[in-house]
């Protein structure tokens, strides 16, 4: 499953993070994916393989933020 993901897109992923939230916010795109968590702004990298493994989906943009 090949995303093609942009900077700024919104991404639910498949865990939540500690904090409740499972939406990420894309910051980087490469090699290794940024993602920044939309519930306490915590930035993690991922490489792409890791991403598109744990990715859902990626959220439309009326209903990111």
């Amino acid at each position: 499953m090949a995303l093609d993901v942009k900077i700024g897109d919104v991404v639910q992923m498949r865990k939540t993070h500690p904090c409740g939230s499972d939406r990420w916010k894309v910051y980087r795109v490469g090699a290794d994916i940024g993602l920044r968590c939309l519930g306490c702004q915590r930035r993690v990298m991922l490489t792409r393989r890791k991403f598109e493994r744990s990715a859902k989906r990626i959220v439309p943009s009326d209903a990111g933020e």
